[in-house]
């Protein structure tokens, strides 16, 4: 089991910014990689994602060129760089694991753990 501790989110308006932490609580965390997913009313859709070890990463087209993410290895912690945000950015964004190499980057199914998720809201 891994414990993810999300911390970030909240109010801003649409242009602005935010970041979003992810934080795996054991101190002996491996993984092959983390991503982002949100959740609006509706389905959960994809964001991005990080290969842990070489730091490659993969974004939705909705976000690319406006979310960044990234991650600290030594503090076991993933970070998402929201900016130039949209009222459609609205939603609860949760952090993930992806412990195995196989499987989509895009798929929630190929994801192991879960953070509690956090609301982000974009007002316009």
């Amino acid at each position: 089991q891994v414990e993810l501790v999300q911390s970030g989110g909240g109010l801003v308006q649409a242009g602005g910014s935010l970041r979003l932490s992810c934080t795996a609580a054991d101190r002996a965390f491996s993984t092959y990689g983390m991503g982002w997913f949100r959740q609006a009313p509706g389905e959960r859709e994809f964001v991005a994602a990080i290969n842990w070890a070489s730091g490659g990463t993969y974004y939705s087209d909705s976000v690319k060129g406006r979310f960044t993410i990234s991650r600290d290895t030594a503090q076991n912690t993933m970070y998402l760089q929201m900016n130039s945000l949209k009222p459609e950015d609205t939603a609860v964004y949760y952090c993930a694991v992806k412990k195995t190499s196989g499987s989509s980057w895009q798929s929630g199914l190929a994801y192991d753990y879960w953070g509690q998720g956090t609301q982000v809201t974009v007002s316009s």
